[in-house]
């Protein structure tokens, strides 16, 4: 395939890239009120209960898309129904009865239930993604449970989400092109200890006295 053919325009070339392409995205905004998270992996382990909520939020931009169901439309073909649960890691910190901080890690889950736009059949399958950010200003320790061995610190929390559900697919794109980015030095930092003093004058302005030669 030609990536050189030009065109007469002010672009140089046209290119092949390899890309993410979206097709529809929505963003869905919501409060959580008191929910139950599940912590584990807590740092240091065995903490003293009972312990002290002091925050929770995400630990990552890309959540999980868990139990997704898509349903084309029949009277919109080129839409769909998308059901999923959009499941956020999130890190819990918290203070024991030792006043010692720990944290643990734990999921927060999503439901949604839209209509967004899928492309047509093709070979390469679209795929159904979810950008995620969570932050939770309250909550508190609910109990601890021991399952299979494994003991999970449970915590009673508010919690605001925003979940951005993409429908998308890798791709190959031709594009035109501008030529390759001037990338700039970089600026070393270095701290002038003398900043200022050396853009003095070295004598200050104005007119001198009397005794100068060039004086008039």
């Amino acid at each position: 395939m030609p990536v050189n053919n030009f065109d007469g325009n002010n672009c140089s070339e046209k290119i092949c890239i390899q890309g993410k392409k979206v097709f529809d995205a929505c963003m869905k905004q919501i409060t959580l009120q008191q929910i139950t998270v599940s912590v584990t992996d807590v740092n240091p382990p065995t903490p003293a209960l009972p312990l002290r909520f002091v925050s929770c939020r995400s630990t990552t931009t890309e959540g999980i898309v868990d139990n997704l169901v898509v349903e084309r439309l029949q009277e919109r073909p080129k839409y769909g129904r998308v059901q999923a649960d959009i499941v956020v890691p999130v890190e819990v910190t918290y203070i024991d009865s030792n006043n010692e901080e720990g944290r643990g890690t734990g999921t927060v889950t999503v439901p949604v239930d839209v209509v967004m736009y899928l492309p047509e059949p093709s070979i390469i399958p679209y795929k159904i993604e979810a950008g995620v950010s969570a932050v939770s200003p309250e909550g508190q320790y609910s109990q601890t449970q021991e399952i299979d061995g494994v003991t999970y610190y449970l915590f009673v929390i508010n919690c605001c989400v925003t979940a951005i559900l993409k429908v998308t697919m890798d791709v190959e794109l031709i594009v035109p092109s501008y030529g390759y980015a001037v990338i700039p030095p970089c600026q070393e930092y270095t701290e002038e200890v003398c900043s200022g003093y050396f853009e003095l004058p070295l004598y200050p302005g104005g007119r001198t006295g009397n005794g100068g030669g060039n004086n008039q």
